[in-house]
């Protein structure tokens, strides 16, 4: 006989439950969601804008560094702030970013009903509100160390995945519905609006007597690299994500010359190559809280060396729908890939020095995708577009199987002889040193 308490007991046994009912990631998650939605709406309203705003041949320029404007200066922030920002809590320096780049974007619409914007006062702006996107994206995972268990970060890294990519594919449906009515500048104020939401969220939820306090950290600006050299294992993470996103970066480049060139597609083709990986993403981020038996290096090793191995067919002769499917299969591979990095992180240093660490990896790896991906135009030129794909995704393939012999090696090698393990994460006061 069915019982009316059933579905309940079921929801209670998936790994989402515990984060979802938690006291203060409850209220934050709403606003995780819209403002992955506004971001969404601002893939499709920047570089529109953008392209308004300008004139002459340069528009397409200027477009591309409205773009780059919205994730680059975090990796400046990222390697400048660090000596301010060390020591708080993880909703402080998320509700900081929220704030300044509600703020930031709120400017652009105002500056517009008064007539003064222009191209460059708008990717001025753009810049600006990204400064400490490095930090909020540290602050964010530094929540979920400080009020969930181990076993629970992974589930609600993946949570935070899924959110960003549900905006990701819904984000740009909405704002090409609204581009055309209210125009681009508007969406950039919802997104101002999202963002201001997201802030008052985290002024809400941030308890300090409920989270861990961080412990004032000795050094400078800088404590996050050392974090990072005294732990291996971070060390290997960051290395291995660089080139990761490196050997990605030129399939933005070749992607839309492959699809139209090689395989006679159309630009509407070349969407469903990215609304395929965007739902797969999407598929991929709900499955990661039930890998949890496989978080760390396994599971980060199995997504990069999957990745590469599904990114293969792309750079080989294959028809049309071939090439989409192994594109979608990608995306679902891709998706654990960022949870199960930002779990490592959780696990190998404390809540005290976590932002510190996730901003040095934050500033690091932001910068992996745009060089890569300015060096694909060269690329696709010496290579053609089939060998461009071809070259990212053995580039892939090949680190992601180097990172997997080096750590079964590791494994295998004797313990040292005076029974120390390398291999531990580093405490507060080593990483300081």
């Amino acid at each position: 006989m069915f019982r009316l308490n059933e579905p309940l007991r079921l929801l209670r046994k998936q790994p989402y439950w515990p984060v979802v009912t938690h006291s203060r990631l409850r209220r934050i998650l709403p606003g995780f969601a819209l403002s992955y939605l506004g971001d969404g709406m601002a893939l499709v309203a920047t570089p529109v804008l953008a392209l308004q705003l300008a004139s002459g041949d340069n528009r397409g320029l200027w477009a591309a560094l409205a773009v780059a404007a919205n994730s680059l200066p975090g990796a400046i922030g990222g390697f400048v702030f660090g000596r301010f920002l060390k020591g708080k809590r993880g909703a402080q320096l998320s509700g900081w970013d929220a704030t300044l780049r509600a703020t930031c974007l709120a400017m652009i619409p105002i500056a517009y009903l008064l007539g003064v914007l222009n191209v460059v006062l708008f990717v001025a702006l753009l810049a600006v509100s990204s400064l400490l996107h490095a930090w909020g994206s540290g602050g964010r995972y530094t929540i979920i160390s400080e009020v969930l268990p181990e076993e629970q970060h992974l589930a609600a890294n993946g949570l935070i995945a899924t959110l960003g990519q549900f905006g990701t594919i819904v984000g740009p449906v909405i704002a090409g519905m609204l581009a055309g009515s209210i125009g681009p500048v508007y969406i950039v104020a919802i997104d101002a609006v999202t963002f201001a939401v997201l802030a008052a969220t985290y002024r809400w939820a941030d308890s300090p007597d409920g989270a861990v306090r961080p412990a004032a950290v000795k050094g400078d600006r800088v404590d996050g690299f050392k974090i990072i050299r005294g732990n291996p294992a971070l060390l290997g993470i960051l290395c291995l994500t660089f080139c990761f996103y490196f050997f990605f970066g030129p399939v933005y480049a070749a992607l839309p010359v492959r699809v139209s060139d090689d395989l006679h597609g159309s630009a509407d083709q070349l969407g469903l190559f990215y609304s395929a990986f965007g739902i797969g993403a999407f598929v991929g981020a709900i499955l990661t809280g039930y890998l949890r038996r496989w978080s760390g290096w396994p599971l980060i090793l199995v997504v990069v060396v999957g990745f590469g191995t599904a990114m293969l067919p792309l750079g080989l002769h294959v028809p049309l729908y071939v090439a989409l499917c192994s594109f979608a299969v990608a995306g679902v591979i891709w998706a654990p890939y960022t949870p199960a990095v930002m779990a490592l992180f959780q696990r190998s240093a404390s809540s005290t020095v976590l932002p510190q660490a996730l901003a040095a990896y934050g500033a690091v790896t932001l910068m992996a995708s745009p060089i890569s991906t300015a060096l694909g135009g060269p690329l696709v030129f010496l290579l053609g577009a089939q060998g461009t794909l071809l070259f990212s995704a053995t580039g892939v393939l090949a680190i992601g199987v180097a990172a997997l012999a080096f750590v079964a090696l590791r494994r295998t090698a004797p313990e040292p002889a005076d029974g120390s393990n390398a291999d531990r994460p580093a405490t507060v006061a080593e990483s300081s040193q």
